[in-house]
């Protein structure tokens, strides 16, 4: 897909980290950029920078993401581009003992259906309704293309560590239904594909000691840092790009694979 001011491109969790590098990198294609995600100051601040618009979505609510794509197409006309990075983790063990007495507790289900409720199924639910507006749209090119959607889901879907259950069971659905929907989608001229980082320097990490972020960075094989946002945003951008990419699931980590702990 030739990438200009013709395309238009939803940005899920597009306020910071690796949704914002990606709504910078096909903002300074010329693509038009709606930006989903819950924090409104940054989100705004971002749009005015790209000349894009901000629409405050939460991906666990039908209603809300009905809303931004109404607002995003209202602004930007309907998008082939669509790229999931709205998402979040918990670290808990699916038993484990309290600290003060011993007693053996169990992972609460609440916390681990929150974190597939915005991993997993707030993927479909914005990949679901994107790819039936792209269905709208003519054809481009010889290919027929109409679209193309990129996922984020982790190494942690492979190689998860203790207390990533939830997590890495939420990322694993992602990797999952990839291929499927590629499929569920080839006779429309909608690719889908899906990117799995590894230790990426994002707002997730920033919390941490740099002792601790120091150690990260040691344990990828090569080059011994964590990732950059910008380098997620390059592959996003080659599999929108490349025609043929399709179906893929790709890891983007270094060579990293996650130790038990």
């Amino acid at each position: 897909m030739k990438l200009d001011s013709s395309i238009s491109a939803v940005v899920t969790g597009g306020a910071s980290g690796l949704g914002e590098a990606t709504a910078r990198k096909l903002a300074a294609f010329g693509v038009r950029i709606a930006i989903f995600d819950l924090n409104a100051e940054k989100g705004e601040a971002l749009a005015r920078e790209i000349n894009g618009v901000f629409c405050s979505a939460n991906v666990t609510s039908e209603e809300s993401v009905d809303a931004a794509f109404a607002k995003a197409r209202s602004a930007n006309g309907q998008e082939r581009i669509l790229v999931n990075c709205a998402g979040t983790g918990i670290a808990t063990k699916a038993a484990s003992r309290d600290k003060a007495t011993g007693t053996p507790k169990a992972h609460p289900t609440a916390d681990f259906q929150r974190i597939i409720e915005i991993n997993l199924i707030g993927t479909f639910r914005c990949l679901a309704k994107s790819a039936a507006g792209m269905m709208t749209l003519d054809p481009l090119g010889e290919d027929g293309e109409r679209g193309a959607i990129v996922n984020t889901a982790s190494v942690a879907a492979v190689d998860g560590q203790m207390g990533q259950a939830a997590y890495s069971a939420s990322k694993a659905g992602v990797v999952g239904m990839t291929l499927p929907i590629a499929r569920d989608l080839m006779s429309e001229g909608i690719r889908v594909n899906t990117i799995l980082p590894g230790l990426f320097n994002t707002p997730l990490l920033h919390g941490l000691p740099d002792n601790v972020k120091g150690a990260l960075a040691a344990s990828v094989p090569f080059p011994k840092r964590l990732g950059q946002p910008e380098e997620y945003a390059s592959l996003a951008v080659e599999m929108i790009r490349n025609s043929y990419f399709n179906g893929e699931h790709v890891r983007l980590d270094g060579a990293i694979r996650m130790a038990p702990r």
